[in-house]
């Protein structure tokens, strides 16, 4: 088993292991009041497992699938919920499911009652290494994704890895985007050996293997957190490096590309393709070599993941998106490794989005 830190104030720690869910009993065992909330379909393969830990069968909330369900509406019908149910302030709310659930369960604790405890029990790839650790919680509003929300940092995380044997093979492999994000950010060197050593284990499923590939995905993000709680860094321009905005390397192309696709985009595949177009942009403003762009495209390439947007993409479209992104200052803002690291680029050349827009076939 192992445990990492996240150093905020207070800290917590994040427990990742083949079993590790029976550690949720010792985090619920202090309060008077949890509920756990959830999507009907992870309950039907991990109802027992969470009555196991909780030690009797516990108070359920469900919520819809999809991205549709990180939506404002989605929150109040939830915060209704609670209300009716009695919760109080100090009371906790267990967050039991992917991003969707962690997101939207994470973003209800942070204003129901103006805050209560919610603790995170991811049960995706996605959000054992990444969605579940720091505090980030938001939903979508139709002009863009995650554009309501706020910091509120989870008592514990929980990260089980024999939960991920039952994915679908489609979620399974969208979460190793974030894989391949921490990969090749400059701290990720630790990522790519477990990659080169056991990428065949890491596709088969094997608990131990993603027990340590998570836990190494996780410390990055529990230094990056722990430096830039709430992402104060990457706000101040001629800051050192992008701080916690460097977590979002890849993203800015992401989630534009999922907002006007629909959601028809997996997060994951989505962050593999703007993986591809951030290091492509970096290198036509010879902020790096062809290695670089090089090594990106081999560890997304080496992990199943696409390379290019699927079928039309409207170009005009995504840069509309992308200059909602919550990292813009008034123009289009990336994050984009270069000598110094990962830093925030603002407003690149036509020439050079032309470059990494044709990486990607868009």
């Amino acid at each position: 088993m192992h445990r990492v830190t996240v150093a905020v104030d207070p800290p917590y720690d994040v427990v990742v292991g083949p079993g590790a869910a029976a550690e949720l009993r010792a985090v619920v065992g202090p309060f008077r009041r949890v509920v756990v909330v959830s999507q009907a379909r992870v309950l039907d393969e991990h109802r027992a497992a969470l009555g196991d830990a909780f030690g009797r069968e516990p108070w359920i909330v469900t919520i819809g699938d999809g991205e549709a369900a990180k939506s404002l509406s989605t929150v109040e019908a939830l915060c209704g919920e609670l209300a009716r149910g009695g919760l109080l302030r100090g009371d906790l709310v267990v967050a039991f499911g992917g991003g969707v659930v962690g997101d939207t369960a994470g973003f209800a604790a942070a204003v129901y009652h103006r805050g209560v405890a919610v603790a995170q029990v991811p049960t995706t790839v996605l959000g054992q290494v990444d969605a579940a650790i720091g505090g980030k919680t938001a939903v979508n509003l139709a002009e863009g994704k995650n554009l309501v929300g706020a910091f509120h940092q989870p008592i514990a995380v929980i990260a089980d890895t024999t939960i991920l044997a039952t994915l679908p093979d489609a979620e399974f492999r969208s979460g190793l985007g974030e894989v391949a994000k921490y990969a090749v950010m400059p701290e990720g060197d630790g990522v790519v050996e477990l990659l080169r050593l056991h990428t065949d284990r890491v596709l088969a499923r094997d608990p131990v293997v993603l027990a340590d590939l998570v836990a190494a995905c996780a410390a990055i993000k529990a230094n990056v957190v722990a430096e830039d709680p709430e992402e104060r860094i990457g706000a101040e321009r001629g800051a050192d490096g992008a701080g916690r905005a460097s977590l979002n390397y890849g993203h800015t192309f992401a989630h534009a590309l999922e907002t006007t696709g629909a959601y028809s985009f997996a997060h994951g595949e989505a962050v593999a393709v703007g993986l591809i177009f951030a290091v492509n942009l970096a290198r036509a403003l010879e902020r790096v070599g062809l290695d670089a762009v090089d090594r990106v495209h081999g560890v997304v390439a080496g992990l199943g993941l696409p390379v290019s947007v699927p079928g039309d993409a409207d170009r005009a479209e995504l840069l509309v998106t992308m200059r909602r992104d919550k990292k813009a200052t008034g123009g289009l803002t990336f994050v984009l490794p270069g000598p110094s690291g990962l830093e925030l680029v603002d407003d690149p050349p036509d020439r050079a989005l032309d470059a990494a827009f044709a990486a990607v076939g868009a």
